[in-house]
């Protein structure tokens, strides 16, 4: 099986490309019994610091899986597909709330996928510290 390693902090240009475009993407948590827990949502990459970000609201299922992994963080993907196109970005999540980190993951949810997220007072933001990169962009 072909393996299409990326650095997550320095991809290649379609790969990064890929990522600035306007898809729907996939989270994948895991439930405390082990199962893969996989819901859509926007994310958006920013390879300089080496993270990608999930805005969500702290009610969420997704959110509960982050937090119940402990301040360590948990072991969490996002994938995104187009065709022949695909990309995954692994890494270590955690819930953020502060409200400049809100802030900063909202505008780049904005440049990325063209509108300005609808108000939600319960928002946080599922920061993902990344380890692993793949796919071709």
């Amino acid at each position: 099986m072909a393996a299409y390693p990326q650095d997550p902090g320095a991809p290649d240009a379609p790969y990064l490309a890929f990522w600035q475009e306007k898809h729907l993407c996939t989270l994948t948590t895991l439930r405390p019994d082990g199962t893969p827990h996989v819901v859509p949502v926007g994310v958006t990459y920013d390879p300089q610091a080496r993270l990608a970000r999930v805005i969500a609201s702290k009610t969420s299922r997704k959110v509960g899986h982050v937090l119940a992994a402990g301040p360590d963080g948990a072991r969490v993907a996002v994938c995104q597909v187009d065709g022949r196109r695909w990309a995954t970005l692994e890494g270590v999540a955690r819930v953020r709330n502060e409200p400049e980190l809100i802030a900063e993951a909202e505008r780049r949810y904005a440049e990325r996928y063209g509108r300005t997220p609808r108000p939600n007072p319960d928002r946080v933001v599922i920061e993902i510290a990344l380890r692993r990169a793949m796919g071709k962009g």
